[in-house]
């Protein structure tokens, strides 16, 4: 069942002897599920599509549709609390707050919503995380790893119709890097959440179901 359509997705920057075309005419779609990864060189339009997709930026001109609809028919209201709703992003810089413990990280998004905590949930998230003995740490207190896998759970506990992840190994060592796409693939196959990776390294998008390459603004495989 598709869940998200991209169609003709287009971001221009600046105007005139300026202007710099980030996306140009990108158009494809992914499944219920789907764990899917983009890769391309820096500069080739990667993050600027995640950031279209997830609704932190708007397009030039095209549609990003999700379970159905047009997320950029919604006002900035709206699109603020469908991003907080339906999207989960983790990025490659933690994005943490340093003066909240793990469990509050991770649920800072429901809290933020007016959504009560499902306990069960989150202690069952803790501990596929393997962090459960890290809930009342704080993110200094962490390791670079540890600091992602809570990115990952405040991005998970809200069940999102899709996860974005923006280079999600790229701060961390190798044995790190290959725990966190594990742990990626563990909630792709357990909680059938669709996942949609921006990496570089051709090894971890391998993990994924499928590739799209992206050049120049364009997508070139499918």
């Amino acid at each position: 069942m598709e869940i998200l359509r991209v169609e003709n997705l287009t971001k221009i920057y600046g105007k005139g002897t300026t202007e710099v075309k980030a996306l140009d005419n990108v158009s494809f779609k992914v499944d219920k599920g789907e764990f899917v990864a983009i890769v391309g060189a820096s500069g080739s339009g990667k993050s600027t599509l995640l950031h279209l997709i997830g609704g932190v930026d708007r397009p030039t001109s095209g549609k990003v549709i999700i379970n159905g609809k047009d997320i950029y028919k919604y006002n900035d209201d709206e699109l603020a609390i469908f991003r907080r709703r339906e999207i989960g992003l983790v990025y490659q810089f933690y994005n943490l707050i340093p003066i909240l413990n793990v469990e509050e990280n991770i649920t800072l998004p429901l809290k933020l919503d007016g959504r009560e905590v499902d306990e069960q949930k989150l202690n069952e998230l803790l501990k596929i995380l393997g962090i459960e003995n890290r809930r009342t740490h704080l993110p200094n207190e962490l390791s670079g790893g540890q600091q992602q896998r809570t990115s990952i759970g405040r991005a998970l506990i809200t069940n999102p119709a899709i996860v974005l992840a923006d280079e999600p190994t790229g701060n961390l060592d190798s044995k790190s890097s290959d725990e966190i796409v594990e742990l990626l693939k563990k909630s792709n196959k357990e909680y059938n959440q669709t996942i949609i990776m921006i990496t570089h390294n051709m090894d971890i998008a391998k993990c994924a179901d499928r590739i799209l390459r992206i050049e120049d603004g364009k997508i070139c495989e499918n």
